[in-house]
């Protein structure tokens, strides 16, 4: 594994005998990449959502230090910047937070009272934030915690911003598409340039322009900022979420944890391979490609590579995907992170049906006779059974359920993640079929054999449900936290998506290939048995 990727172990993964395990996507080595801001070492430091996690990049070697990791004080940075002492200062999107992180390590919160803090740029001592939410803000924050001065508020959704060489504060604004300045001081906000392919992020080169990653479309513009005239440094794939300067080199970041070299007449440089950013739930469909829903994006793996099926920017999208399973050809049931269980088609005239919604944190999901829906709301502690227009309660009072699938005999079984337990669900009894485990997500039946990933023993762990005799299939799997850490909740980053939480799936080929997603390390997992 390279040096500083986000997840390192020095005990190989170890296998019953006949077992052999395969990864079939490398690990990747950031968890997505969201802001980015150049230290005065040269380095890239680049903010990490999904990872609460913050790392610096040396362009040149291509090494990643961590800066802070998962479980520590900051929690799911989007944008960062440093103030003329050189602390790092962070936008915490989901916990409304912004904290300054000091050359000692500390860490101290600024306000934990701005709802979608994201864009942030410190200029001339002076450090403003905004606030990516419908109705957001644009303001001044005093170091010092005061209270903050508003520039502008009831925004539709601000992003990652800068002053340019004139002295305003450039800013994009999703939501209407187009970027706009004021004056730091106060004053009357001006649009700049507008008809864009949705800007979330504003810096400026060693000629004062604009240089703007444009998040739906792809493209990276080079805009005046005299005229609004525009041009296309590079296209790149929808997802991009920032930029900085290293000298006059240009980077770009991507939600898939990618970063981008912009060179001239178009040509690009990837200084960072893009992975997936947990992996979550896994289908085989029946053309029998296997299918990882990443959240941000719903990947099909051929010949040995990731390529998106859709993702939040894609037309007729399901949105933030984590359970997901094949029910025909071209067809898909997928739970989102918004809470809603949907059909969702994809292809040239993508389209995704919504069944319900409204629920509390979903994830497995399976489909029964007569496309009957049975899914695991994990922040309700339910499982329901749901048809379009009617939603069943088929249990209630569970601690944490994650992961469902049907046992030989039809009932419902179901990862008790909060319990460490699989239990059935029988008419209206709750029975326990598998006890002292530890935190157990994906499961999967194959014939009278449960298959369970447990990623607090990180471990893949085999039962057979006519005996009850268990085995440890896979051993020191690259699941959950690392040791001795303990991850943050991540409150979600509305209106894109409601509470993240990882879960680790699994699902099998025609073949009787067992498929499961090592979401520590960011790769998907291929174990076969032969005697």
């Amino acid at each position: 594994m390279s040096k500083g990727a986000r997840y390192a172990s020095t005990t190989p993964v170890t296998l019953a005998q006949g077992w052999h395990l395969e990864r079939l996507t490398p690990p990747s080595r950031l968890f997505g990449a969201n802001g980015l801001r150049t230290g005065s070492d040269g380095r890239i430091y680049v903010a990490q959502v999904a990872g609460s996690t913050i790392s610096a990049l040396d362009v040149i070697t291509g090494d990643l230090e961590t800066i802070s990791g998962k479980g520590g004080d900051i929690i799911a940075p989007d944008d960062i910047a440093f103030d003329p002492d050189g602390n790092l200062i962070a936008t915490e999107y989901m916990d409304a937070r912004v904290s300054i992180r000091g050359a000692d390590g500390r860490t101290r919160v600024i306000r934990d009272d701005l709802p979608g803090a994201n864009g942030i740029t410190v200029h001339r001592g002076r450090l403003f934030v905004n606030e990516c939410r419908v109705g957001g803000r644009l303001m001044e924050v005093p170091l010092d915690g005061g209270a903050p001065r508003i520039l502008q508020d009831n925004m539709a959704m601000p992003n990652a911003m800068e002053v340019g060489p004139d002295g305003l504060l450039y800013y994009p604004v999703m939501g209407s598409n187009d970027i706009w300045r004021i004056d730091p001081d106060g004053g009357e906000p001006e649009r700049v340039a507008g008809d864009l392919g949705v800007p979330d992020s504003v810096k400026f080169d060693s000629e004062g322009f604009i240089v703007s990653t444009q998040v739906a479309s792809g493209q990276v513009l080079r805009i005046d900022p005299r005229t609004g005239e525009q041009q296309v440094l590079a296209q790149l794939a929808p997802g991009l979420d920032n930029c900085t300067f290293v000298g006059d080199r240009l980077f770009v970041s991507s939600f898939t944890g990618e970063i981008t070299e912009i060179l001239g007449g178009g040509q690009t440089r990837e200084v960072l391979e893009g992975g997936l950013m947990w992996p979550l739930d896994l289908t085989v469909g029946p053309d029998g490609s296997l299918y990882v829903a990443d959240g941000t994006y719903f990947h099909v793996l051929r010949e040995g590579r990731l390529q998106v099926v859709a993702s939040l920017f894609s037309p007729g999208t399901p949105g933030y995907v984590r359970g997901v399973t094949a029910v025909g050809p071209g067809e898909f049931l997928c739970t989102t992170s918004n809470g809603e269980v949907s059909y969702h088609r994809p292809g040239a005239d993508a389209e995704t049906e919504v069944v319900a919604e409204g629920f509390d944190q979903l994830y497995g999901v399976i489909s029964g006779p007569n496309r009957t829906i049975v899914t695991a709301e994990f922040g309700g502690g339910r499982v329901l059974s749901i048809r379009p227009g009617q939603t069943d309660v088929l249990a209630s009072g569970l601690n944490g359920p994650l992961g469902v699938a049907f046992g030989p005999d039809g009932n419902v079984l179901v990862s008790e993640s909060g319990a460490g337990r699989i239990v059935s669900i029988n008419g209206s009894t709750v029975d326990t079929v598998v006890d002292g485990l530890d935190t157990p997500h994906g499961i999967l039946v194959r014939g009278n054999q449960l298959l369970i990933v447990d990623v607090g023993l990180k471990a893949l762990i085999g039962v057979n449900l006519e005996t009850g005799t268990r085995q440890t299939i896979a051993a020191d799997l690259p699941v959950g936290v690392p040791p001795g850490v303990v991850a943050k909740p991540l409150r979600g980053t509305p209106p894109f998506s409601g509470p993240m939480g990882p879960f680790a799936g699994i699902t099998a080929g025609p073949d009787g290939t067992v498929y499961l997603s090592a979401d520590a390390e960011g790769s998907v997992m291929a174990l076969r048995f032969t005697e």
